[in-house]
């Protein structure tokens, strides 16, 4: 099932469009903002029974709007690959747009204590996604055009006592992005780095809620915008942008006096 020719690189209706960690609470967001406006999807998520409820939902908004559905656990082996294929087949052989949108907070004290959670923070934020982002680059180079839009974090600016390790993945992921932005952007594609700040899901139950928090739908609304906008780099809600922009450079060793910042 795919939509006519040359349709799926407007923004808006009409676009092919594959989000992988589609049953996080965001991700979840961005595919009802893409039901809606007429967009075909191809789900990936690692949770069956929310990925096939996430299906049953986008049903109700727009008749066949899913193309296709796939559970994956993006950290096993050949998994990535299986995935973009998957989703490449579905979508008619080519993707407008490909969402990432998997990761895992994990626990900072346990990863300080047990390499075990360590790895397990860092293969589910930097390695898995580079397993996504090698066959997606190689399809969006090879058809000349496109959006890889990836959800990074504000956590990757600077580290902090609260989420070094993961922030470490996602700084990581963000230097990797810049190389691949640049690799290619003379065929016309754009690689999109989505650094979130802290939103209100099931993954930060456990955190303090403070107003610096958004909803899942108003950061659903800030990257598809964004991602419409071609934008290279975006914060997620934008008023991050300032203030990590304090925040990357207050010199160290103020950084390490307020508790602000350098607190659990």
């Amino acid at each position: 099932m795919t939509v006519g020719e040359g349709a799926g690189r407007r923004a808006g209706g009409g676009q092919r469009v594959a989000i992988f960690g589609a049953t996080s609470a965001i991700a979840a967001a961005v595919a009802h903002v893409h039901a809606a406006r007429g967009s075909r999807l191809f789900l990936a998520g690692r949770n069956p029974d929310k990925l096939n409820a996430l299906v049953a939902a986008l049903g109700e908004v727009a008749a066949g709007v899913v193309a296709g559905a796939r559970a994956v656990d993006f950290t096993a082996p050949g998994a990535a690959d299986a995935a973009v294929a998957a989703a490449v087949d579905a979508l008619g052989g080519q993707l407008d747009v490909a969402v990432i949108a998997h990761g895992l907070l994990g626990d900072q004290i346990e990863s300080e204590r047990d390499f075990a959670e360590a790895e397990r923070i860092l293969a589910a934020n930097f390695v898995s996604v580079v397993a996504l982002l090698v066959p997606l680059g190689n399809h969006f180079e090879s058809v000349g055009g496109g959006s890889i839009a990836v959800m990074s974090s504000v956590a990757g600016d600077r580290g902090r006592p609260r989420n070094y390790t993961y922030g470490a993945a996602k700084g990581a992921l963000n230097i990797y992005l810049q190389g691949l932005r640049t690799r290619l952007w003379s065929r016309g594609v754009r690689v999109q780095t989505l650094k979130l700040g802290p939103v209100d899901t099931p993954m930060t139950t456990t955190h303090k809620k403070t107003l610096l928090f958004a909803s899942d739908k108003t950061a659903a609304a800030g990257i598809v915008a964004a991602i419409d906008a071609g934008r290279a780099e975006a914060y997620v809600p934008w008023f991050w942008r300032p203030i990590m922009a304090v925040v990357r450079n207050i010199p160290e060793r103020l950084l390490q006096r307020l508790s602000a910042l350098s607190g659990r």
